[in-house]
């Protein structure tokens, strides 16, 4: 690792930490103060695709007190028939923070599906550190959740 990699990576979990906490006790899944789980893109497009997909609001469901977006009837169809096989784990909040024992909302740009599950972290730099020892952030993260999310 060069240093301008670790100034960058430091400076990325800096921001990271310093960042105002996500406040989810009445939000079991992220969503933006539109209602929209994963800013609008397509839960099942991150499964059948190289990048995901927009979708669009005349293809969506309620699930979880959040609206999905789909880009076609199909694939709005194959969420509702097993909506937890598609959606986010941890509720689509950032996989790193959930390991860190904090909630922090994720970008749908950093993904990876892993096993068959989708996850999300809070930006491009997060997924890079996370992606560095993914096993161990995912069994940590799946150890904080759901505790973290109705902690009081």
């Amino acid at each position: 690792m060069t240093m301008l990699t670790r100034r960058s990576t430091l400076g990325a979990l800096c921001a990271f930490f310093l960042a105002p906490a996500t406040y989810a006790q009445e939000r079991p899944v992220y969503y933006t103060t539109e209602g929209v789980a994963l800013a609008g893109y397509d839960a099942v497009s991150f499964f059948d695709s190289s990048s995901p997909i927009m979708g669009m609001p005349e293809n969506s469901v309620m699930w979880k007190g959040a609206r999905w977006h789909f880009t076609s009837q199909e694939n709005r169809e194959l969420f509702e028939s097993n909506p937890r096989a598609f959606a986010p784990q941890f509720g689509g909040y950032c996989s790193y923070a959930m390991a860190m024992g904090v909630l922090k909302s994720a970008d749908p740009k950093a993904w990876k599906v892993v096993d068959g599950r989708l996850y999300l972290t809070h930006s491009i730099e997060i997924e890079e550190v996370w992606q560095r020892d993914q096993a161990e952030y995912i069994e940590m993260a799946e150890q904080n959740w759901p505790a973290l999310l109705y902690q009081e």
